[in-house]
């Protein structure tokens, strides 16, 4: 059967020009996703008290806006699937720009709702793509720890967002909108089209090896006039082609254990992460701090978010990404309980910092973590639907917070948000298969159980 081997063709590329102009374009996005993705939370205060908005519809809108990010990675894991990871990854991200911008014109709770939910499908949707095509472009030795660097760029737009929110938001009471039209900037991804190229382990999964094998060639041929000569690449494995992939396809036993696992891992990282930002500036202004402030303080603790995607960079592909993930969600744990317990300013940004830094390393980490559970044939769906039913879950999340802080009181929810993570640190202990760094389930052979790990 006639193979273009994209697999072992891309592995034995050395990082080029062509990886860091891929690697530019995907932060682009990122950038703008996390930009857009914390406007509501950073907008929610002023609308408080212009608008009149309840803490209760705060938490129906942030928990509406989970729904459509589940919707969006389902859909997005199909399409990615039926129309290539590249064109995926370009509508998705216009969707959300344009959504966005649509938002700058709400007129009322409900109009920002609707538009916030349409925004968020777009948001979830770019990511399980972006996560994919990273996963699929890099060699297996180095794919972690680019695709948290492409996050250590992406993230800066959580605290330049924030910083922006809180210099522009008190201006006058129109100057809210501007939250929103800073976060449709993500349409300008399209500049970065004709510098991407299609996955071409997605057009040899379908048995398209003729075009696979041309872009692997024009891909060679750039890396090469840049680096020199390539080694040879390891034969290919024999596969036959990967049909549609149905949703019933994820019931069977070699994809619903790394499904299932990745649904806790998802659900208490979008419950605990979320349970923090979107609702820390709107708590922290209830508790007696004035708006500009509590927009100021949830900004500088942002800052941490960058080095902590860096800090995963560092590890990801050095340790057993398992274990990283169980430290970083233990210590999160532990900085989001002090969080809580405290009303100095001081101590608010530190730990807010510390939470903000081990977050998103948490994530950069999952993000490399995740696809390497699947094979060619499941890892979009196997992705998208873990990933979907995780920002599902929070549409509980908001709900049981806004519950939680009227009946209990502030501490009550940071009590609840640490042991979100906690748990998710433990089952990732527990059961999570090991992967080794730099090594796919698409590469490697099965695991025998989640003890042994994932070996070639």
């Amino acid at each position: 059967m006639q193979q273009a081997n994209s697999l072992n063709r891309l592995n034995r590329l050395p990082i080029s020009r062509f990886h860091k102009i891929t690697l530019l374009a995907v932060s682009f996005a990122y950038f703008f996703e996390f930009a857009d993705i914390n406007s509501f939370a950073t907008t929610a205060p002023k609308l408080i008290k212009l608008w009149g908005v309840t803490v209760n519809q705060v938490a129906y809108v942030t928990s509406l806006s989970f729904v459509g990010m589940f919707f969006g990675a389902i859909v997005a894991s199909g399409l990615a699937d039926r129309w290539g990871r590249k064109r995926t990854l370009l509508w998705t991200t216009l969707w959300f720009g344009v959504f966005s911008f649509a938002a700058v014109f709400s007129w009322d709770v409900v109009s920002l709702g609707v538009f916030r939910v349409l925004t968020s499908a777009g948001l979830s949707a770019m990511t399980v793509v972006a996560v994919i095509y990273v996963n699929e472009l890099y060699p297996a030795t180095s794919r972690g720890k680019y695709q948290a660097y492409a996050i250590v760029i992406g993230i800066c737009g959580t605290p330049v967002t924030n910083l922006i929110a809180s210099a522009v938001v008190p201006i006058n009471d129109w100057s809210w909108r501007l939250v929103y039209l800073w976060g449709a900037l993500g349409v300008l991804l399209v500049f970065f089209t004709r510098h991407l190229k299609e996955s071409p382990r997605w057009h040899e999964s379908r048995g398209d090896h003729a075009k696979a094998d041309e872009i692997l060639r024009e891909i060679e041929e750039r890396v090469a006039a840049e680096k020199g000569p390539l080694p040879e690449p390891e034969p290919p494995v024999e596969e036959a082609p990967v049909t549609k992939a149905p949703l019933r396809l994820l019931m069977q036993k070699k994809y619903l254990w790394p499904t299932l696992l990745l649904t806790v891992v998802w659900v208490t990282q979008t419950i605990g992460f979320f349970g923090y930002s979107s609702w820390a500036p709107t708590l922290l202004a209830q508790e007696g701090f004035s708006v500009e402030k509590s927009v100021f303080y949830v900004a500088l603790t942002t800052v941490g978010a960058p080095l902590g995607s860096y800090l995963a960079a560092l590890v990801t592909d050095r340790f057993e990404r398992k274990w990283c993930l169980v430290a970083f969600g233990s210590v999160i744990a532990l900085c989001g309980l002090l969080y809580g317990l405290t009303f100095n300013p001081v101590l608010i940004v530190v730990f807010g910092f510390l939470v903000n830094l081990f977050e998103r390393g948490y994530t950069a980490l999952g993000y490399a973590y995740s696809p390497e559970l699947f094979d060619t044939r499941a890892r979009s769906l196997g992705t998208g639907v873990s990933y979907g039913l995780g920002r599902l879950s929070n549409a509980a999340g908001p709900l049981i917070v806004a519950a939680l802080y009227n009946g209990s009181g502030y501490q009550s929810v940071f009590l609840f948000i640490a042991g979100t993570w906690l748990v998710g640190a433990v089952v990732l202990a527990l059961f999570g298969p090991r992967t080794r760094p730099g090594r796919s389930r698409a590469e490697t052979a099965e695991p025998k159980n989640t003890g042994t790990p994932i070996r070639g």
